[in-house]
């Protein structure tokens, strides 16, 4: 969708936030969490003068994904619980395993990627990180032997990470000396096909990926954390626009001047 420029010169993007689903009856905490987190992606793309769309994929058919993409200059797929292991050849059973959501899961590989063929630039954030590994044909660490490091058993559960390594793909937006909020006891293992290493851990853990030909990036920790959103997500929302801005995207999106249609009735999906 095209609109019109701001004030300060910057045109106004649509952004589709991508997140799981608005209700789990069986875990609200977890939910309320979620929701915190998609708050501040919210208000951080609308700080930035972009408009967010937020999309309950596991909702939809794989059509309606599709033109989600299409009509939105740019996807960010969200945090939730751990990547359906069926995707990617793992255990069914393993520590920490938990509610699996295959049919979002499914979704938002389709959005993803759809994203990659029309060149629609990419944020995936934690699990997003994960699914863009899994839906490149990579597979995951599914219970990190050092996961009390990224993952705390607590009322607050986010610990805080450093990185020890930053690549000059994300110089631009990542500070290697910042302190990141995580919440995660997956990783990557093996990377996904096109898929390069972005950032690193001080304990190894990789932290960050992006595409070696698309304009697709991923980061494994929680940048839209309430203590950071207006520093460490507000720059990655930058370099995304910036990558909206060269010329990367679907011309044919680019050249569209009429406004979408409203999201048809969501599917029940669990």
């Amino acid at each position: 969708m095209k609109h019109e420029a701001l004030e300060n010169d910057v045109e106004p993007l649509e952004i589709a936030v991508l997140h799981i689903r608005t209700e789990r009856a069986n875990n609200p905490t977890f939910q309320r969490e979620l929701d915190e987190l998609n708050a501040t992606t919210l208000q951080e793309i609308r700080t930035l003068g972009h408009r967010p769309v937020l999309v309950p994929a596991g909702a939809l058919a794989p059509d309606v994904i599709r033109s989600v993409v299409d009509r939105s200059d740019a996807i960010l797929i969200m945090g939730g619980e751990d990547v359906d292991p069926v995707l990617y050849a793992g255990h069914t059973i393993y520590p920490g395993s938990g509610n699996h959501e295959p049919a979002a899961d499914r979704i938002q590989i389709t959005a993803i990627h759809h994203a990659l063929a029309t060149r629609t630039p990419v944020l995936g954030i934690c699990r997003g990180l994960q699914l863009v590994n899994v839906a490149l044909g990579g597979t995951l660490i599914q219970h990190m032997e050092n996961s009390d490091a990224h993952r705390a058993v607590a009322a607050d559960p986010f610990v805080r990470t450093r990185l020890a390594f930053v690549s000059v793909d994300l110089m631009d937006a990542v500070d290697r000396n910042q302190v990141n909020r995580c919440t995660h006891h997956q990783a990557i293992d093996t990377l996904g096909e096109g898929l390069r290493i972005a950032a690193v851990s001080t304990d190894e853990v990789i932290e960050a990926v992006v595409h070696e030909e698309a304009p697709l990036t991923a980061v494994q920790w929680h940048p839209e954390h309430p203590d950071t959103a207006g520093s460490q997500l507000r720059s990655l929302l930058s370099r995304l626009a910036g990558q909206c801005a060269d010329g990367s995207r679907s011309p044919r999106r680019q050249a569209t001047s009429t406004p979408a249609d409203p999201l048809p009735e969501p599917l029940q999906v669990g």
